[in-house]
């Protein structure tokens, strides 16, 4: 790619699986990566009261592109597991209401493990590998007994409520999903996002015309499919964002040929 012609490659793991994916990875050739990995308190309980402390983090991230003058450079989205996706969420919101935003140009996003909804289980999950083995037995099981209630209570029996006040990152994106295309990567075998979830949320995304593919890797688990076939993975995101990158020089071209035109 000319230097003009950089992709700037903006990645949200989540907290339980930051670590484990970055070792031994190599960011993508071409591409300047922002990396934002959102605390532990912010995912599992301030967006589970309904506070949207992601928001802020969201604006941040999207001013930083311009204080690097880098905003009419090509962005590409990587995001790991509901974590990274409630941030994503937020990150759509302000591209599709703010006008300060309106020039950047988002060519893809591709998708790990995500989103999910309503899975009780699998956040414990999520939210006991995210503690790891420093806490306490105690102190562990107590955290995971209140969280356990209070998602029940907010995410599930109340949300038919709640969710005027505050919808869910799953609902939120799937009512009003952006056009640039995406590619969800899941597995089956997942024990913390419910692989069902991921292709409903596709194919409602499908019905509304947003170009979107996926592809089950079957057997790896959470956001383990790197790890398990780094190759196939490695090559699935390399086509798609070369794919990217192809439709985005096929608009650019369409362009300056409407122009010569006039």
């Amino acid at each position: 790619m000319a230097d003009d012609e950089i992709d700037y490659n903006i990645v949200f793991p989540d907290a339980a699986t930051s670590e484990r994916y970055w070792q031994g990875t190599k960011e993508p050739v071409g591409c300047v990566t922002i990396r934002y990995t959102a605390p532990l308190k912010t995912v599992f309980i301030s967006e589970s009261f309904g506070y949207k402390e992601l928001s802020s983090t969201a604006l941040k991230l999207l001013e930083i592109l311009y204080d690097y003058e880098v905003e009419n450079s090509p962005i590409f989205f990587h995001i790991f597991s509901n974590g990274g996706f409630m941030l994503y969420r937020y990150i759509i919101d302000f591209l599709h209401n703010d006008k300060q935003f309106s020039s950047l140009r988002v060519i893809g996003a591709l998708v790990d493990s995500a989103p999910g909804s309503g899975n009780v289980r699998g956040a414990l999950r999520a939210l006991a590998a995210t503690l790891g083995p420093k806490i306490t037995p105690v102190l562990r099981y107590v955290l995971l007994a209140l969280f356990a209630v209070t998602v029940f209570l907010l995410r599930v029996v109340l949300y038919p409520l709640t969710k005027y006040i505050h919808k869910n990152h799953y609902d939120a994106v799937q009512e009003k999903p952006p056009a640039w295309p995406h590619f969800y990567l899941y597995s089956r075998a997942d024990q913390v996002i419910r692989h069902k979830d991921i292709e409903v949320f596709v194919e409602t995304l499908k019905r509304k015309g947003v170009p979107v593919d996926s592809f089950d890797f079957v057997s790896s688990p959470h956001v383990g499919h790197l790890r398990e076939f780094p190759e196939q993975y490695a090559l699935k995101c390399r086509d798609f964002l070369v794919a990217c990158m192809k439709e985005l020089e096929g608009t650019d071209k369409q362009k300056r040929q409407r122009i010569s035109d006039q």
